[in-house]
């Protein structure tokens, strides 16, 4: 049978009930069986759509006319909510953007994984107290406009940049941060990178805070190393804003959409500011990565200290280790952890950050989790547990077979993308069992959705 062509035009107009959410918070609905995606439409809306893309397998739509409006829609905080794009949730209801996260997880399972959903106990999502103000590290784009200095994002689809000047999931002090730095910018006449004709100097302003400490970074990137009125710059963003321990640049002369270059240099102060984990204290470099969201972090990992249910003895494989920060949260009741990573900086972070905590029941290598977990097995070493925290493409097809092969008791699968985990869980399915799937809502308002899973090896 022949797949039926689209029957849809662009610009054509029709109504449309949406029946759930995609998985990037647009709304989805079917016209003449065909799957149309509407960003901004709620579940159970009723909506006259007018057709902006046509793909093969689907269409796009916007929103011309809400008929019949879902009783959760809320007014949007941002004033520049809908040009942004950083936020695709902002109109939901807060507990109703929980309940929407926890059917994105269900999607994806009933997608990517031949494990039928009635076997699958997927909890309800994990949200915060206070969903605004959360992020802790800001990284806006500097601009001219009309002669004035802005910084922002780009806009949705578009290569406009969009001015933010308060942006309500921003912590206040890195929304502080950006606005005096784009007055004093303006102030000394300190040259603005032009992105089309790749003149000017400044590039980004990236400012991080530690919740516990208050200690705040700032970090400018620039296309080149000398910087006018270098000794002026430095000295007013001091007395502007002398919260700031940290000023840093950065040198990226390249034309790419990665942010930061390859060089880094001191202009003051600390190289490091301090941010504190529960009992955990860490020391962030302008480069380090560190989760975005410190109040849901520690909900995230004592999620994962509660699927691992460690008694003290177990021997612990923390893979994509990263920094440490899983493994240690893990270490004290642990009989040894040991992780591992690609990234050499990210190992040698981790050792420190154990020393400095005084673990000893801790080894960190760099390498692949799928080369040396065989190998510390052959060197009689089989860990009972293996918690696995991969990027947003999932883990390593080759980790998986070896994960199989080394038949861990237990998998404690931390995942920021549940297509990823869906598929991963397909394959583990020959000899795991997924207990239960817990959702943590890690980004308010966005159509992110982390999840830990505690997966057992079944009993043959």
């Amino acid at each position: 049978m022949e797949k039926t062509a689209i029957k849809i035009k662009k610009g054509q107009q029709f109504p449309l009930t949406i029946k759930r959410l995609g998985i990037n918070g647009e709304g989805v609905g079917y016209f003449k069986k065909q799957v149309v995606f509407v960003p901004g439409a709620l579940p159970g809306e009723e909506v006259v759509v007018e057709a902006t893309k046509i793909e093969p397998r689907y269409a796009e739509g916007k929103i011309k006319k809400i008929r019949k409006k879902s009783p959760y829609r809320v007014q949007p905080l941002c004033p520049v909510y809908e040009q942004c794009g950083g936020c695709q949730l902002q109109h939901l209801d807060y507990k109703a953007q929980l309940n929407e996260k926890r059917d994105i997880v269900i999607q994806a399972f009933e997608r990517h994984c031949r494990v039928p959903i009635d076997q699958l106990h997927i909890k309800p999502t994990i949200g915060m107290d206070n969903p605004w103000n959360y992020r802790n590290k800001s990284q806006f784009q500097v601009g001219k406009q009309k002669g004035r200095v802005i910084a922002g994002l780009y806009g949705l689809n578009s290569h406009q940049l969009i001015d933010i000047s308060e942006c309500p999931i921003q912590h206040q002090a890195t929304n502080k941060v950006t606005k005096i730095v784009k007055m004093i910018l303006q102030d000394l006449q300190i040259p603005i990178y032009d992105e089309r004709k790749r003149t000017g100097l400044v590039r980004t302003i990236v400012a991080r805070v530690g919740f516990h400490t208050g200690d705040v970074q700032l970090v400018l990137i620039t296309a080149e190393k000398e910087i006018p009125r270098k000794e002026l710059l430095v000295a007013e963003i001091k007395r502007r804003l002398p919260e700031v321990k940290s000023i840093v640049q950065n040198v990226n002369g390249r034309k790419t959409s990665l942010i930061f270059g390859k060089e880094t240099f001191l202009l003051e102060g600390e190289e490091y500011i301090q941010e504190v984990l529960g009992d955990l204290s860490f020391e962030l470099s302008a480069r380090a990565f560190f989760q975005l969201n410190p109040v849901q972090t520690v909900k995230l990992y004592d999620e994962v200290k509660k699927a691992a249910a460690l008694t003290g003895s177990e021997k612990v494989a923390d893979a994509y280790c990263g920094v440490g920060t899983i493994g240690l949260w893990l270490a004290k009741e642990a009989g040894e952890v040991r992780g591992m990573d690609i990234i050499p900086e990210a190992i040698e972070d981790a050792k420190k950050n154990a020393a400095k905590h005084g673990f000893t029941n801790t080894l960190y290598e760099v390498g692949k989790a799928e080369i040396l977990l065989p190998t510390w097995v052959k060197e009689g070493w089989k860990p009972d547990i293996v918690v696995v925290d991969p990027p947003r493409t999932g883990c390593d097809e080759q980790l998986l077979k070896t994960i199989l092969k080394v038949k861990p008791q237990k998998i404690v699968y931390v995942s920021c993308n549940p297509s990823s985990l869906a598929r991963d869980v397909d394959i583990l399915a020959k000899s795991y069992k997924v207990d239960y799937i817990q959702p943590v809502d890690m980004f308010p308002h966005t159509a992110h959705v982390e999840c830990v899973s505690q997966i057992v090896l079944r009993e043959n």
